[in-house]
């Protein structure tokens, strides 16, 4: 199990120098078992392995590498070392030395040494968390030529701490070391979760080297990986006012399946009566796919509501600006999503009671710069948004994020099946019904990727993935969730006697 914690590099540094100076944990010590981490780690992963090839920079994740490299000729493993430049570091260089004085040989990359073609596995110390920019010279070639040697099947690439040349925001430098596992020490790094990360990473491991708990407790966390939520039972006596009004302000001509989607979603999710509020034109079609559904003009709908979802398919034309211009200023609170953020990028405005849901499109559209610089840092990309705007803003993409004004959570679950029209549709209207019955926007965003990992399992695979599958899915997890057992029935036994 993973630890809920995440951290940036700088947190985990702090970390490590206040288990250094305050609770006498020495650096080359933390050093020594970050190597033999990963030498458990390499041989639990990789038991039939022969030969490891160690690539070492010049920072303390190559003091890292040298360690490994050490304890791997141990027990006995074919052990090569490609160092990228001397230690720069007095760890390191102590660790170098250490490595030596086993019988080691470390071969300088600078002047030429290529990588032996029949490693087995391929440890990454190169960088790790030492790096905020794309990679050069003998370290961008050495970079390419480990993952040229992993494309082809003939090594596993284990990063220690992070894969090379990926930011500390999740993105992936030209070129990025592409790891199938990454072992991370003493605080768990955001970006290996999120934007990039998620591919580059591979499956990440942890090791906190035994740190004490107090020197990471004196640092705060940047986020938190979103816990499975629990969700309270119904009470017998409920109806359906108390289990939450959404509207759906959306559905333009063309579009309505945006619409459907959400409204279908908030249903499936629970809320107790829905509208779906589009074009005229549009409002008998509802009760042909879910009779459930009331409907209603946009332009002139006055039906109560508990929470307005308020874009799904809302287009960017007269109709659309109207009806964003008529949900916007209403006292009921919004989720924000689809075209609504684009007109919101047009009429920005801020308020405490909403949440807006931006792929990384619209988010780069609201803080008016380009997609690369929202994917090169999310976690700050959506604290920004949040701090314009206000209320909560849902960062969507692979390693959503979910920040309010003051902290941050991160969901680790979801596909890339999920990259299909109508999945941010389905997550509008269950925020929107999940709010209303009073859960969080992380409980809902957790329970719609959860959902869509099941019905990827379950049914379709991720390439064939449809958001009405999530849909679909979407009661079972809900069911799943709740924590209190329904009361039992007592049935009158009959009298054995008579």
């Amino acid at each position: 199990m993973l630890p809920a914690e995440l951290y940036r590099a700088r947190e985990t540094r702090e970390i490590d120098r206040i288990a250094i100076a305050r609770h006498g944990a020495a650096g080359l010590e933390l050093m020594r078992r970050a190597g033999e981490s990963a030498l458990r780690h390499i041989t639990a992963r990789h038991s039939g392995a022969r030969h490891l090839l160690v690539v070492c920079g010049p920072g303390n994740n190559g003091g890292d590498g040298y360690v490994l490299a050490a304890r791997a000729r141990e027990v006995g493993m074919r052990v090569s070392v490609l160092a990228a430049g001397a230690p720069a570091s007095e760890d390191a260089a102590a660790a170098a030395r250490e490595y030596r004085d086993s019988g080691g040989e470390a071969h300088d990359a600078e002047s030429g040494a290529e990588l032996p073609g029949d490693a087995d596995v391929i440890a990454d110390a190169l960088f790790g968390t030492g790096l905020g920019r794309a990679p050069q010279g003998v370290a961008a070639d050495l970079i390419a030529r480990i993952n040229a040697a992993s494309a082809s099947g003939r090594a596993a690439v284990f990063a220690l701490d992070m894969p090379s040349g990926l930011g500390d925001g999740g993105r992936a430098f030209s070129p990025c070391v592409r790891a199938h596992a990454t072992l991370t020490f003493i605080g768990l790094k955001i970006g290996l979760f999120t934007g990039d990360g998620c591919d580059q990473a591979g499956e990440v491991l942890f090791d906190d080297l035994r740190v004490p708990g107090a020197a990471r407790r004196a640092v705060r966390p940047v986020a938190r990986i979103i816990s499975p939520p629990e969700l309270p039972r119904r009470n017998r006596g409920m109806h359906k006012g108390e289990a939450g009004r959404v509207l759906v302000a959306g559905g333009a001509r063309g579009m309505f399946g945006a619409a459907l989607l959400s409204a279908e979603a908030a249903l499936r999710c629970g809320a107790g009566l829905v509208t779906l509020a589009s074009e005229a034109a549009n409002l008998d079609l509802a009760a042909l796919r879910r009779p459930e559904l009331m409907s209603a003009d946009a332009l002139t709908a006055n039906t109560p509501a508990d929470i307005v979802v308020l874009g799904p398919g809302l287009g960017m034309d007269e109709w659309g600006e109207r009806v964003f211009k008529k949900f916007i200023g209403g006292d009921a609170r919004l989720v924000v999503d689809a075209d609504a953020l684009n007109w919101l990028a047009r009429h920005p405005q801020k308020r405490a009671d909403w949440t807006l849901t931006p792929h990384p499109g619209e988010a780069a559209r609201l803080l008016d710069c380009d997609v690369g610089e929202v994917q090169a840092d999310r976690l700050a990309a959506a604290r920004e948004i949040a701090a314009r705007f206000g209320g909560v803003c849902v960062l969507k993409g692979a390693g959503t994020l979910v920040v309010d004004g003051e902290s941050a959570w991160l969901c680790d679950r979801g596909n890339p099946g999920m990259a299909s029209a109508g999945m941010g549709d389905v997550l509008a209207g269950a925020i929107g019904a999940l709010l209303a019955q009073g859960a969080s926007v992380a409980d809902a965003v957790w329970l719609h990727s959860h959902a869509a990992d099941l019905a990827a399992q379950s049914c379709c695979g991720e390439r064939g993935l449809l958001a009405g599958d999530v849909l679909m899915q979407l009661p079972s997890v809900l069911k799943a969730r709740e924590t209190r057992a329904p009361r039992s029935a007592i049935i009158p036994q009959p009298d054995a006697s008579l």
